[in-house]
């Protein structure tokens, strides 16, 4: 197995792990909203995107230190990583709940680890792909700065749509709450 394969492999381990344990970050930190910015701070769909995402870009830079100067994909590779990550799990999630009329501990677990699991071997496949464009690591990278600021965001903003909705009926952070 080579290299990058089996980092890719160890970055589920890691971005599961990880990503866990940022579902009780925010209470761990009695409510922090700098905690906030990066764990989830409700049930919603959206604070769930915080789990994958955030892991996945600290695994990512601890990769660039071994990869750096090997692959010409890397911010193409984690970029297209983190989108998927979420973009599988709603899927998934909206999917399972709109047939089964209900949500399902187990398998929202399942479906994170799934949507890991897609997202870092996707990311192993652009990895050791041919170079792409060198314009692509800066759309790459801009594409990762949006999605981080937009879950920040939306932590203290967020749109009153379903997917941000806690099944409380509430709706993220409110600025100026602590």
């Amino acid at each position: 197995m080579n290299k990058i394969l089996k980092m890719e492999l160890l970055g589920i381990l890691f971005v599961f792990t990880l990503g866990a344990l940022l579902h009780f970050v925010f209470e761990w930190s009695g409510e922090s909203p700098l905690a906030g910015a990066f764990a989830s701070v409700n049930e919603s769909v959206w604070e769930h995107f915080k789990q994958g995402f955030w892991p996945t870009v600290l695994w990512a830079a601890i990769e660039h230190r071994f990869f750096r100067d090997m692959l010409n994909n890397f911010l193409t590779a984690k970029a297209v990583a983190s989108y998927l990550i979420p973009a599988v799990t709603a899927l998934i999630f909206y999917s399972y709940t709109a047939a089964t009329g209900e949500e399902i501990l187990i398998v929202d677990i399942f479906i994170f680890a799934v949507a890991i699991g897609i997202g870092q071997m996707v990311s192993y496949k652009i990895l050791i792909s041919s170079g792409l464009p060198g314009y692509m690591n800066w759309v790459s990278g801009a594409m990762i700065i949006a999605l981080a600021a937009a879950l920040v965001l939306f932590t203290f903003l967020p749109p009153e749509l379903p997917i941000f909705r806690d099944p409380t009926g509430t709706y993220g952070i409110p600025l100026g709450a602590r």
